[in-house]
């Protein structure tokens, strides 16, 4: 560890499907939060850890900015202004596309914060008006967040990505590690086992059925060159464990098979892996249940 060495805690914010987590798979360079195009696809804040001999960043994902409508997703909201307590550096991410008025609520907390914010422009791809039109965008949010410093990129094309980069470590205050230098992530392995499968149920069902979904990790037997791991599903209906399994359990081993692709390529060992369905009536509104699957304390 060099004698100037940096360390702080980068937390990144904004409204769900701004393209938060895309950003931070490209600055983390490992593919940490689960990205998909439907909102509330990050429920927990994830720690993603880049480690050089001059600095450590810590990096927060976090859900996006909602309204309420049930415990759950109280519990997600609070994940998101906690990101504001505890940040040396604030990423607030938006997009071309997105209405500067929406949450403005969390918008005034933001430009209240006392520390670095970073606002941060995604998608500057699909502008079409060329540079007259991203100038105008740049200009309404800089009367939004006068204190900001402005960052339009593309998350996808990796474009203007490492300019941020580099801005972020030149705000790092100097500090110890936090965590040891070989960490990746502050999170179990099991937990990116359950977001896997997860975006794998939010890729393939519509409507409610992935947003009544949780996975828990019952079984992760790690051995030398293979891992076998059991997951159960569970849902809030009997109807939605049927739409789930599918006809003869087609749709559950469609899942399967694309999660332990996943898996296999995260871990780099061959996946044995179980998937079953269980019914717990309105888990995202019992708070025993939300305690057991970690979104309260």
């Amino acid at each position: 560890m060099t004698p100037n060495h940096k360390a702080g805690f980068v937390n990144i914010v904004g409204n769900p499907n701004v393209g938060k987590s895309t950003l931070m798979n490209d600055l983390v360079g490992e593919r940490m939060s689960i990205i998909t195009s439907k909102a509330q696809t990050t429920r927990h804040r994830i720690t993603g850890i880049v480690n050089t001999p001059e600095y450590q960043i810590v990096f927060s994902d976090t859900p996006g900015v909602l309204k309420p409508k049930y415990k759950l997703q109280e519990s997600m909201l609070e994940f998101s202004e906690g990101a504001l307590t505890d940040a040396d550096i604030l990423l607030y991410v938006t997009d071309v596309v997105e209405d500067p008025t929406k949450n403005s609520d969390f918008l005034e907390k933001v430009s209240k914060e006392k520390v670095p914010v970073l606002l941060v422009i995604n998608k500057i791809d699909l502008v079409k008006g060329g540079s007259d039109e991203l100038n105008k965008i740049v200009e309404r949010w800089k009367g939004l967040l006068p204190n900001a410093e402005v960052f339009p990129i593309s998350a996808t094309e990796g474009f203007n990505v490492d300019n941020l980069m580099a801005r972020i470590v030149e705000l790092l205050p100097p500090s110890p590690p936090y965590f040891g230098k070989d960490a990746l992530t502050d999170k179990p392995a099991r937990f990116f086992v359950t977001e896997i499968i997860r975006e794998k149920i939010l890729l393939n069902y519509d409507k409610e059925v992935p947003y009544s979904t949780e996975v828990i990790v019952e079984k992760f037997e790690e051995k030398d060159t293979s891992i076998h791991i059991m997951a159960v599903v569970y849902v809030e209906r009997d109807s939605q464990k049927g739409i789930l399994i599918g006809k003869g359990g087609a749709m559950l081993k469609k899942v399967g098979i694309q999660a332990r692709k996943d898996i296999e390529t995260f871990f780099g060992k061959s996946v044995y892996l179980e998937l079953f369905v269980k019914v717990e009536p309105n888990w995202r509104n019992r708070d025993n249940k939300l305690k057991a699957f970690g979104y309260i304390q």
